[in-house]
């Protein structure tokens, strides 16, 4: 037996605008500029991301991948005493209306394992997985261009 149930065409038209909004609301979670990636030679195996990440209403990076590496992290470069040293880091808070800054002497994604190396030019994929504020989890791509080896980062060169 199959059963039909007919809608009315305001009613389509209600839940598509509704649909649209609720998609532009979470298009809004998260806005991600100047994203670059620094260039690498034959048998490199890791790199460094950098971008800019505004969250209009806050919330949290909580993770980052990429399909051109094995594994990808959030680093924090920090100095301690006389070192400058590196370590993953679980998240980054991205405090409402902010612009938080990922550049090669703070806060940055370390890709690892690359399957390839990176030459200028090339566009690598990644993607960010954002927490909002409400406890909503939403997953951005971004498209990074590479740029040269020796492409300033704001900071030391990994």
């Amino acid at each position: 037996m199959t059963v039909r149930i007919l809608i009315g065409s305001r009613l389509v038209a209600v839940a598509l605008i509704a649909l649209a909004a609720a998609a532009g609301a979470a298009d809004a979670q998260l806005e991600v500029k100047n994203a670059w990636v620094r260039g690498t030679v034959q048998g490199q195996t890791a790199t460094g991301a950098f971008m800019q990440l505004k969250s209009p209403a806050g919330g949290t990076l909580v993770g980052v991948a990429s399909p051109a590496a094995g594994a990808a992290e959030i680093h924090a470069m920090r100095m301690e005493g006389d070192l400058m040293r590196m370590r993953a880091v679980p998240q980054l808070d991205l405090p409402a209306g902010r612009t938080v800054e990922l550049t090669s002497g703070g806060y940055h994604v370390m890709l690892l394992d690359l399957k390839r190396a990176l030459k200028k030019g090339d566009i690598v994929p990644i993607k960010l997985t954002l927490k909002g504020k409400d406890g909503t989890v939403q997953e951005i791509e971004v498209k990074a261009e590479v740029r040269d080896l020796t492409a300033a980062g704001g900071g030391m060169m990994h």
